[in-house]
């Protein structure tokens, strides 16, 4: 509840994320038949990067701020999307300015200002639905869509120590409730041994057809920092891995540190 992304809005974990899940889309939306899109944690939609919270990080200055002047071609629709130089679009407004008339986005934020300011910015778009309530409890709730076609963004603030667990554990019941939806987490690096433990929990509970793709921008040695991120994809759509690698090559050459890396992994078969 009190996790406010507005601080972290724009930074290269958030570049990681927003240029897989506009890969996600576009992929998605290939096929005419509707689509129907989850957001967990929607935070507020747009962040402006002239405000006191960005300035007070300037998180933002090395991540999509290295990227707008000159952006790589395997980013240059992500950036293109990214809007003006003082704003960052928030993940629902990266999807919506995705969708196609007949595809549908539902919007949950838990925290009481955030999801009131998401419903101020969305509140009158037929095509968008807010939900003020918890992100882990829709996937169950609004699973399965009439549309029969989903694609779901799980993005947890990670405030909470069993947060990894508690992930694994709404991964599994989702892909129970909704087999064929394509389901998008994304987690920090920051050592590996948490990733390897969430890891091993999903693939002890049998969830099938995971691959993992992710940026470090730095050896993570130093537990205490975010080294890098992943996004952990479970049903990928037709072409998905083939378009994601020259994505994260571009990524990990505009924000990685020497020792950092790039890796696309497939962690459990069909």
């Amino acid at each position: 509840m009190n996790y406010r992304h507005a601080y972290h809005a724009g930074n290269a974990a958030d570049c990681v994320k927003h240029a897989l899940l506009v890969l996600l889309v576009r992929a998605m939306t290939a096929k005419p038949k509707p689509l129907f899109v989850l957001d967990t944690h929607a935070g507020i939609g747009s962040y402006d990067l002239t405000g006191v919270e960005a300035n007070k990080t300037g998180e933002w200055r090395c991540g999509i701020g290295r990227l707008r002047d000159d952006p790589p071609a395997a980013l240059a629709d992500f950036v293109a999307l990214s809007g003006p130089a003082d704003q960052y679009p928030g993940s629902p407004s990266l999807i919506r300015r995705l969708l196609r008339p007949q595809d549908r986005l539902a919007l949950c934020e838990l925290h009481p200002d955030d999801a009131a300011t998401l419903k101020h910015r969305f509140g009158r778009d037929p095509q968008v639905q807010v939900h003020r309530r918890d992100g882990y409890e829709a996937l169950t709730a609004l699973l399965p869509p009439a549309e029969r076609r989903a694609l779901v963004l799980i993005d947890p603030p990670f405030e909470r120590v069993d947060e990894f667990a508690t992930l694994a554990a709404a991964l599994q019941a989702a892909t129970l409730k909704f087999p064929a939806g394509v389901f998008a987490s994304w987690y920090p690096v920051k050592s590996r041994a948490p990733v390897r433990g969430f890891f091993a929990d999903l693939a002890a509970r049998h969830v099938a057809d995971v691959i993992t793709c992710e940026v470090l921008f730095r050896a993570p040695l130093d537990p205490a920092r975010l080294n890098g991120c992943g996004l952990l994809i479970i049903n990928p759509p037709y072409g998905f891995e083939a378009a994601a690698r020259p994505v994260l090559a571009a990524l990990s050459t505009a924000l990685s540190e020497p020792d950092g890396a790039a890796s696309l992994t497939r962690l459990a078969d069909e």
